[in-house]
């Protein structure tokens, strides 16, 4: 009798997602696999446990992985490297109690279970049949996450107000925006076959009943209950986030630094370029302010969506021989506009892993119906091409060659989001931003993310401002103080900057990721220059970059030397 062979690290990962999948059909959904497609996860305290008892025995697996033959090699490796990091990441959040406190304006399990229909496939009846039967078990979910909650007041682990009062309107939004008795779902459903009329209107009313109770309760119960509790979490659980979210133990103090040093750099910068827009400006926010009125624009939802495409496109056909190789499906993107009652920032939703759901940009227009090119050209470089798209694609493209779980689930924030803010500075190395309007657009987006660093950690951690800064120097960061610092660096309206500072206290650790994750991809590259000399080649070094699947920023940097 033969043997059983011991799996390998990247067959213990693929396991781990295949048992992830079972536990979150969300997730599912995400990755294209249609079993999922009616269904919704167990959001309550045991639900969060098995996920976590989950972690627990793939790591003990994962040991075991680690010493079989074969395991040395560089995709083993690495694979093994992401998958014991972030599983103790996450386990390190679990353990500490925070998905019992998990409020905010993004990223809670109400905010998962609504999204998730936005990417449900829709095009026959069957599909629509697994959309109503995912509708009526919202109840379930939503109750789940509220037995959490409820755990939480019980434990005295509070969210903070001001995160808390954002989410109960966005309830709000979601349930009845109109006071006339129909949300989001009735609205979702409205464009289902007739032939499942009556069950999908049945439905969406139930889940549109369950959004309505739990935004009752978090009105009259939880909020209540956390009055006066504060919005900030100090030292030791953001640094806990800030590993969850980069992947490494960071030396807070050192960031912050960086913050203001990338702060002063920017804004010289940013000057520079005013001047040429504007001659005499006080400042280049007032340049840009000029911008809004008197700059480029698009008109219309319809043509900003179109033009938005039109930018992916021109990118990938300029970048695909030049700078990467890209195969056919990753050379696929669309952009969308964003539901309505989400966040106000833009994001990116990766292809499902056979394409069939192609990588998307949504655009929030926050009930905009004109959109100045300056903020727009840079930001689609980030959230399409060359930025999350050509990474997040090119991982599912190479899958075999990683494992499921390097190209989607173990997703580390801050090395995808360094690589689209890298991708945004490449761009402008390569100089595709055509004029001085893009320049100081793409400088502000630059500045936005400087300040991430500095307000983020500044706040939770109360540090002091230092001397050196224009802005109250010598004090110390309140949210108040962030939220005014924020908005006087940043060409934003101010419903983005307070759905921004929300964000920040609503996910600590997760904005900073930015500019410090493009900071190891520079590093990286770098390194990999000097190892190589003259004979650098930029194009084989992205698509290597691109084909390792994720990693913390420690491990990014290391394998991005190598190359």
């Amino acid at each position: 009798m033969s043997e059983t062979k011991s799996p390998l690290p990247r067959e213990v990962a693929d396991a781990y997602v295949d048992d992830l999948i079972a536990l979150d059909p969300v997730l599912g959904t995400y990755l294209g696999v249609k079993e999922s497609a009616d269904k919704l996860p167990d959001t309550s305290p045991a639900g969060q446990e098995a996920v976590a008892e989950l972690a627990r025995t793939t790591l003990a697996r994962l040991d075991e992985a680690e010493r079989q033959p074969g395991a040395d090699s560089d995709i083993e490796r690495r694979c093994a490297r992401l998958l014991r990091e972030r599983l103790t990441a996450e386990l390190a959040v679990h353990d500490a109690d925070e998905g019992l406190r998990a409020v905010g304006n993004m990223q809670t399990a109400a905010h998962s279970v609504r999204q998730v229909f936005t990417i449900a496939p829709t095009e026959t009846d069957e599909d629509w049949a697994a959309i109503a039967e995912r509708l009526r078990a919202v109840p379930t979910a939503l109750t789940g996450y509220r037995e959490s909650l409820a755990l939480g007041l019980e434990r005295k682990l509070y969210a903070g107000p001001r995160p808390t009062a954002t989410f109960i309107e966005q309830l709000t939004e979601w349930s009845d925006p109109d006071g006339q008795g129909r949300g989001w779902f009735e609205d979702f459903v409205s464009a289902g076959p007739d032939a499942l009329r009556d069950e999908l209107d049945t439905a969406a009313r139930t889940a549109t009943g369950a959004l309505v109770e739990l935004r009752d309760w978090m009105r009259d119960i939880y909020a209540p209950t956390i009055e006066g509790a504060p919005n900030t979490v100090g030292r030791e659980r953001y640094a806990r986030w800030a590993r969850y979210f980069n992947g490494t133990d960071l030396d807070l103090d050192e960031a912050y630094a960086y913050g203001w040093s990338e702060y002063h750099r920017l804004l010289a910068e940013m000057k520079s370029e005013a001047e040429k827009i504007l001659p005499g400006a006080e400042t280049p926010w007032v340049a840009l302010a000029h911008l809004d009125e008197h700059g480029r624009h698009i008109e219309g939802v319809d043509e900003v969506q179109a033009w938005l495409q039109g930018v992916m496109d021109r990118a990938i056909d300029a970048l695909d021989g030049t700078h990467f190789e890209l195969a056919e499906p990753v050379r696929k993107v669309e952009s969308r506009i964003a539901p309505p009652g989400g966040a106000a920032a833009p994001y990116y939703t990766a292809p499902s892993a056979d394409f069939s759901r192609p990588g998307r940009t949504w655009l929030p227009t926050m009930g905009q119906t004109r959109f100045p090119v300056y903020d727009l050209v840079s930001t689609w470089y980030h959230e399409g091409v060359p930025g999350h798209h050509l990474q997040l694609a090119q991982w599912v493209y190479v899958v075999d060659d990683l494992s499921r779980y390097q190209a989607t689930v173990g997703l580390v924030s801050a090395n995808a989001e360094g690589w689209a803010l890298y991708a945004e500075r490449l761009m402008d190395e390569l100089g595709f931003l055509e004029d001085a309007e893009q320049r100081l657009g793409y400088l502000d987006a630059q500045m936005m993310r400087a300040a991430r660093v500095i307000v983020d950690i500044g706040m939770h951690l109360e540090l002091e401002i230092p001397a050196d800064s224009p802005f109250h120097p010598g004090e110390r960061w309140t949210p108040e103080l962030a939220q005014e610092f924020f908005g006087a660096h940043s060409s934003r309206p101010a419903d983005f900057v307070e759905s921004e500072l929300t964000r920040y206290l609503s996910i600590p650790g997760q904005a900073i990721g930015y500019k410090l994750g493009e900071r190891a991809w520079l590093l990286g590259r770098e390194n990999a220059k000097k190892r190589h000399g003259a004979a650098f080649d930029a194009k084989a070094w992205h698509m290597a970059a691109l084909s390792q699947g994720s990693l913390g920023l420690d491990d990014l940097v290391d394998e991005l030397s190598r190359l």
